[in-house]
């Protein structure tokens, strides 16, 4: 069985229009939720991709479409649909026939983690693996077709520790991150010239929730921006602009942005 659902309002053919389409994955809060407004603000139709942020896709999803009607939709999915060839078609399928077509296909969704070496699992690896390396790769696979068709372009969410700069106790992430981060370079070989290929490389754009296991309390806030040569923690809105004006750079390919205050500068690596 399918493991996604569509949540819209009132689509039909005779609804659609002429304006792009994105489809950003893991978009229904935060750095994901801030492409998403950016993007409807410019004119595009999007789709929102969540799996257990329903409520929040739902609710983003409701405030665009009245701010313009048809322009919004919620597809519910999780991404180890990628480890079945039959439901990453049947979720392909869907996606195009939400609004017809696809043009921008920006690869949000990620776990984050840390996986302290001793205890290290395979359930570990699958899951920080799926996320951030092989389903960008094969949702990007999926979509070729249809991007190639509307030369549309692919956009990656990275990080500045996937770049020689790992962070310590999260080896599987970093790795994950990396080969993310090659797959943006082999894609944009590989799908040239029809189909863009970048990335953004964000570094403390945005805290971790207050009520997770990896929250920050103030006196590391403080250490954080201290590290951080413009002195302030970034926003998704900082993320955000820079995935607009890779969409729309079309000379652009093969490039990865790195929007982190200059933080990238004074990194050593591990905890510096």
């Amino acid at each position: 069985m399918p493991h996604f659902k569509q949540n819209f309002r009132n689509l039909s053919y005779a609804n659609i229009t002429t304006a792009p389409v994105m489809l950003v994955t893991g978009s229904a809060k935060r750095i994901g939720a801030a492409i998403i407004k950016r993007a409807h603000e410019k004119g595009y139709r999007v789709i929102i991709h969540c799996h257990h942020s329903q409520q929040q896709a739902k609710a983003l999803a409701t405030t665009l479409n009245k701010k313009r009607d048809n322009s919004a939709a919620v597809i519910v999915a999780d991404l180890t649909l990628v480890n079945d060839s039959q439901t990453l078609s049947q979720f392909t399928q869907t996606v195009i026939e939400t609004f017809g077509q696809l043009d921008i296909l920006v690869h949000n969704a990620s776990r984050f983690y840390p996986t302290p070496i001793g205890g290290i699992e395979n359930t570990q690896w699958d899951e920080l693996f799926l996320t951030n390396a092989k389903a960008p790769l094969l949702l990007s696979q999926a979509f070729l077709p249809y991007l190639k068709a509307q030369q549309g372009c692919i956009i990656s969410l990275l990080d500045i520790h996937a770049d020689n700069k790992p962070f310590s106790n999260y080896a599987v992430y970093n790795m994950a991150k990396a080969a993310h981060r090659t797959m943006v370079q082999s894609l944009a070989l590989d799908m040239a010239p029809h189909v863009r290929v970048n990335g953004v490389a964000p570094g403390v754009n945005i805290l971790p929730e207050a009520d997770s296991d990896q929250a920050l309390d103030s006196t590391q806030q403080q250490y954080i921006v201290d590290s951080i040569p413009m002195q302030r923690i970034g926003a998704p809105e900082d993320i955000a602009h820079s995935v607009l004006y890779l969409v729309e750079a079309s000379y652009v390919t093969g490039q990865i942005i790195t929007v982190d205050g200059g933080r990238s500068l004074t990194l050593a690596g591990g905890y510096n």
